[in-house]
């Protein structure tokens, strides 16, 4: 028998020409009102949080179904020769037979679906599968029913860990390179008529010769020398020439090279340089801090850089120490994680990461590590907030959206409709939790300075 998916059970399957083996679960509608002795678990199968049922729904059970749907079916259809409403129901069973499989079936697969969900107590976390359906005249309705359930997440040990704060100090050295960055950012190009050297920018033609030998129409790329733009046997090439200057050469490309296939070889290459600007750095002065934001001079630009730093820092270490405490937490607490939540996890950030297509499988081998541990500790801290009641609620929200209001000078209205525009303010709601979830955790726990 074939598998197919279910669809969304707030959305009803299309009616198929013939009933499948395995077949959507029907939508929420008008559900026939089945007793719990016509509905019979068969069997049984657990692994992890995945589940699977046989269902059995009596064959009683099953005729009355069509017959309901017959009468719906032959209120609504038009048939030359018959007012709406009174074709006879053998005209209407022959003429809408697969129309009213469907229906029955839909109908009653739901209704067993609620049914067993209650008596077995299930907490489906996915879309649920039937497979291996049986409807025929005269039989019982059976299937075999899949689904991932919530996992049971007893979280038995939270204290008595220790944990590392690696302190980072931030260095004169820190600072200056930081301030070296920000001046780089105002640089400026000044065109020069000489031959380029390291740092310079330049526009180039740059052709390679195909598998015959010949070279075609030149690409123009515009490249910062020295900055892995290139391999470094064309920057050697480039440098040799003055503007409006070009040359035919051999180049060897680099035996490390990206693309095993082209690692090591030899290709005639064509240069022509169109022209060459040298960057110009501002002096480092007052006039440049006042330029870069709200600084009087330049010692109030390096201390706030210096202030940036540190509480960059610090942000880094407290992140190090929650990531080590949340690992010492999966390690103590062992439980099962629904293989959808994860799948689903991966493609999200392989669609945010812009993977391409050929490229997928490989990243989700990769990646499905890190998004199961992503999905467990996810549950872990939804689970801490809920059992110690730490969630945050829509006043906490309003009062971190009134502070973020008070430090920029700005209307809280305003910026309270700018996030919610954006589809922040879950992303607040979650860290202000977050936030109480890791405070509860730290006062239970040892944190050692590195």
């Amino acid at each position: 028998s074939s598998d197919v998916c279910s669809s969304d059970l707030a959305a009803p399957c299309p009616p198929p020409s013939v009933i499948p083996a395995a077949v959507c679960l029907p939508p929420a509608a008008v559900l026939l009102s089945l007793e719990p002795m016509d509905i019979e678990v068969t069997s049984r199968k657990a692994e992890g949080v995945e589940r699977r049922l046989g269902i059995s729904i009596a064959a009683s059970r099953v005729a009355d179904a069509k017959e309901r749907a017959t009468r719906r079916v032959a209120g609504q259809v038009r048939l030359p020769g018959f007012r709406p409403g009174k074709a006879p129901a053998g005209v209407v069973r022959k003429k809408f037979a697969d129309e009213i499989q469907q229906e029955a079936l839909e109908t009653l697969m739901r209704e067993a679906y609620e049914s067993v969900l209650e008596s077995e107590k299930l907490e489906p976390v996915t879309q649920p599968h039937a497979h291996d359906v049986k409807f025929e005249d005269g039989q019982p309705l059976t299937f075999e029913l899949h689904c991932e359930v919530k996992p049971v997440i007893e979280l038995a040990r939270l204290s008595g860990f220790k944990v590392k704060r690696t302190s980072s100090v931030v260095t004169d050295q820190m600072v200056t390179d930081q301030i070296a960055e920000l001046r780089d950012q105002r640089a400026t190009w000044t065109p020069v008529e000489e031959k380029p050297r390291e740092a310079d920018m330049v526009t180039v033609q740059l052709a390679v010769a195909d598998e015959t030998g010949v070279v075609p129409e030149g690409k123009e790329y515009r490249i910062v020398l020295g900055s892995g733009q290139a391999i470094a046997a064309i920057e050697e090439v480039i440098m040799e020439l003055a503007p409006g200057g070009s040359i035919e050469r051999p180049v060897k490309w680099p035996d490390d090279f990206p693309d095993a296939e082209q690692a090591g070889k030899s290709k005639l290459v064509r240069v022509a340089l169109s022209d060459v600007k040298r960057k110009a750095l501002p002096a480092l002065d007052d006039a440049l801090a006042r330029e870069l934001g709200d600084f009087d001079s330049l010692d109030a630009l390096t201390t706030a850089v210096r202030g940036d730093l540190e509480a960059q820092a610090l942000r880094e270490a407290d992140a190090a120490v929650r990531t080590a405490l949340v690992d010492e937490i999966i390690g103590a607490n062992q439980f099962d994680v629904p293989p959808t939540w994860v799948r689903e996890l991966v493609s999200h950030y392989a669609e945010a990461y812009r993977i391409p297509a050929e490229e997928q499988e490989k990243f989700a081998t990769e990646f499905r590590s890190m998004a199961e541990r992503q999905v467990r500790r996810d549950l872990i801290l939804e689970t801490i907030a809920q059992r110690e009641k730490l969630a945050a609620e829509e006043k906490d929200v309003d009062a971190k959206v009134a502070e973020m209001a008070a430090k920029r000078g700005a209307d809280t209205g305003q910026v309270y409709a700018a996030l919610q525009k954006a589809g922040r303010l879950r992303d607040i709601e979650r860290g202000i939790t977050e936030d109480r979830v890791f405070e509860f955790l730290l006062a239970q726990n040892t944190v050692e300075q590195a």
